[in-house]
């Protein structure tokens, strides 16, 4: 590639990201499991408090999630979502959001880093590491 066709490939890769991410808070606030299965890569991993959390498949991601946020959980709000660091097939996001009660009072505000990955033909999030519970 030249470098003028590989900024152009990392630049439609950032895009790809940002599009995965706004699609997966879409699904994530309206409950839709198979919404938001589409915007993973599966298995699909995730750490926290030291250890690793691996989805071979779908079925148990949104119902696992519920069960983390709370009873009180509405609604989640990315804060921001920056780029690390990027290639024409994987982006790394440093992500900061916050989760709401139906009243709009927040739950709390955590960060994450999220890895998007070209796999199959498909941008979808491999893996994460967060601070939330």
């Amino acid at each position: 590639m030249s470098p003028i066709s590989d900024a152009s490939a990392v630049a439609e890769a950032i895009t790809a990201a940002r599009e995965v991410m706004h699609r997966h808070v879409v699904a994530l606030n309206a409950r839709d499991s198979a919404g938001l299965a589409a915007t993973l890569h599966f298995p699909h991993y995730r750490l926290t408090d030291g250890r690793m959390k691996v989805w071979e498949g779908p079925d148990s991601y949104l119902a696992d999630f519920l069960a983390r946020a709370g009873d009180g959980w509405s609604h989640t709000r990315w804060n921001y979502l920056s780029v690390v660091a990027a290639s024409a097939d994987k982006v790394h996001l440093d992500i900061s959001f916050t989760r709401y009660r139906a009243d709009g009072s927040a739950l709390g505000t955590f960060r994450s880093l999220w890895v998007i990955a070209h796999i199959d033909g498909r941008w979808a999030a491999q893996v994460r590491s967060s601070f939330a519970a």
